[in-house]
């Protein structure tokens, strides 16, 4: 219960000073309160109505507006003039928040010093047969309470299954040779197959950008072979 309330609840029994003494209040501070009780009331009846419309506002959609959707909603129904942080303000009071967009985090680290490889599939996604033209990338994984991971996969073309996928807690070069070598053993074999990415470069090994038979990839005798966002021959 409000401290001040709680004062003026029992005031008549055990009057106002003692009140104040006990609870640690200021008798000015008790009488202002007191005085504004009428000004407060109402602007608690003017935030209830702001309340019951930010309600319908998010429910409306779905769930997913926050502060400033909600505010701008608002102000176009007309009604009392608001701000968005008095609409966060009163959204936290009843409890209720738009879905936050998860940050972006960048997974495509380029070798800025390194040759351009050459785009060997022209831009052109698809493929006659399997195991003739492949894609690749990194995707960041978050997880809740715990260090984040990320998966490296590699897809045909042609069938556009996944063929090859690997998971870690890191972006190093080991994610990728695995992700590469998940792909050979589904497949038998990598040889003659185009692997194309994106402009990646992992621990200095361009997985894209590797004009090496799949054997050297795996002995780790590879180094950084050119940047990547195009194609090679694996």
């Amino acid at each position: 219960m409000n401290r001040y309330q709680f004062v003026d609840d029992h005031q008549r029994r055990h009057g106002v000073k003692r009140l104040c003494d006990i609870l640690g209040l200021a008798r000015s501070s008790f009488y202002y309160w007191r005085r504004t009780a009428s000004a407060r009331a109402a602007r608690q009846a003017v935030e209830a109505g702001i309340a019951a419309r930010i309600r319908k506002v998010h429910q409306d959609s779905d769930g997913t507006y926050g502060a400033p959707r909600i505010t701008a909603e608002l102000r176009d129904e007309g009604g009392p003039a608001v701000n968005h942080k008095r609409v966060a303000r009163i959204m936290r009071t009843i409890g209720i928040e738009g879905v936050r967009l998860r940050r972006r985090h960048r997974t495509t680290v380029a070798d800025q010093a390194a040759a351009k490889a050459p785009d060997l599939i022209g831009r052109h996604f698809t493929a006659a047969e399997v195991n003739m033209k492949y894609v690749g990338d990194i995707t960041y994984l978050p997880v809740s309470g715990a260090k984040p991971l990320y998966l490296a996969t590699v897809i045909d073309l042609a069938s556009r299954r996944l063929a090859g996928w690997a998971i870690a807690d890191h972006m190093r070069t080991e994610l990728v040779t695995a992700a590469l070598m998940a792909a050979e053993r589904t497949r038998g074999s990598l040889a003659g197959a185009i692997m194309h990415t994106d402009h990646g470069s992992q621990g200095g090994f361009n997985w894209s950008s590797q004009h090496l038979v799949i054997s050297e990839v795996w002995d780790g005798s590879s180094s950084a072979g050119g940047r990547s966002g195009d194609s090679t021959e694996v």
